[in-house]
């Protein structure tokens, strides 16, 4: 069979699921819908197909795409036509994660599995109402008890429907925490001493932190030396583990609060 003839079956296949398909149940249903052909459809025929999809709905003319999201292929409206169907579908665009809400899903998605009393030794706060949130949001489950802890406490893990909240299809997909902080970092101005003592700007380091932490002087033209970092100097600010703007509290028990 052509692939110009396998391709209408599989847009509608996800354009009717329910939930996203993988590449895998894909190949199944088409297989068993022409059951009765000799030559079975492969997942590498299907992968191209879905290629070729993809491709055809990224134009402009349509306003929606086909994706991979949620751990499998779904239609999806563009991200440039929101405030569009906000309108139709109300609050339910408009409901936002909390802070304290955001802060334990991402400790979660970081650290799965993971207890609520280690979640609470991270964030330093009660989390009972930030579970039970993101619970009843069918963004976390519990997937069983911790055998190795005193009671046998819950263990919890993001769900699909997180992946398909965030479009991402694995936790694997998560950006690296190095990346989120090099994101936040601000460079330094570097200064120098001038001849007649004064004080001018430099494009060039002057010092700076390795990926170990350790302060590092870059070996200058005149001595070829690299100075070595002084434990003992008290002009180096060390740097804080607060994160500014970080909201630590829980949210609080109001009901009407999402």
């Amino acid at each position: 069979m052509e692939l110009s003839q396998i391709i209408p079956h599989i847009e509608a296949l996800i354009f009717a699921s329910e939930k996203p398909l993988t590449t895998a149940e894909i190949v199944e249903l088409i297989n068993n819908a022409f059951g009765f052909m000799e030559e079975r459809i492969t997942t590498s025929q299907v992968e191209s197909c879905i290629a070729g999809i993809t491709e055809k709905y990224q134009s402009e003319f349509y306003p929606f795409e086909v994706r991979e999201s949620g751990g499998g292929w779904q239609f999806l409206t563009k991200k440039d036509f929101y405030k569009t169907l906000a309108q139709l579908n109300g609050e339910r665009f408009l409901k936002r994660l909390s802070t304290a809400a955001l802060e334990t899903l991402a400790i979660i998605a970081y650290k799965q599995p993971i207890t609520k009393s280690e979640i609470e030794s991270i964030r330093g706060v009660n989390s009972d109402y930030s579970i039970q949130k993101l619970l009843e949001k069918e963004l976390i489950i519990i997937t069983g008890r911790s055998e190795n802890m005193p009671g046998k406490p819950l263990v919890y893990a993001t769900s699909k429907n997180f992946m398909d909240y965030f479009g991402i299809n694995s936790a694997a997909d998560l950006p690296k925490i190095s990346e989120v902080f090099a994101s936040q970092l601000i460079e330094p101005t570097a200064i120098r001493h001038t001849e007649d003592g004064n004080i001018a700007l430099t494009e060039e380091p002057v010092a700076f932190v390795d990926s170990n932490g350790d302060l590092v002087i870059p070996q200058t033209e005149t001595t070829g030396e690299s100075a070595e970092p002084n434990d003992q100097d008290n002009n180096t600010p060390e740097q804080s583990d607060d994160v500014p703007g970080a909201d630590n509290s829980d949210e609080s028990t109001d009901p009407g609060k999402q």
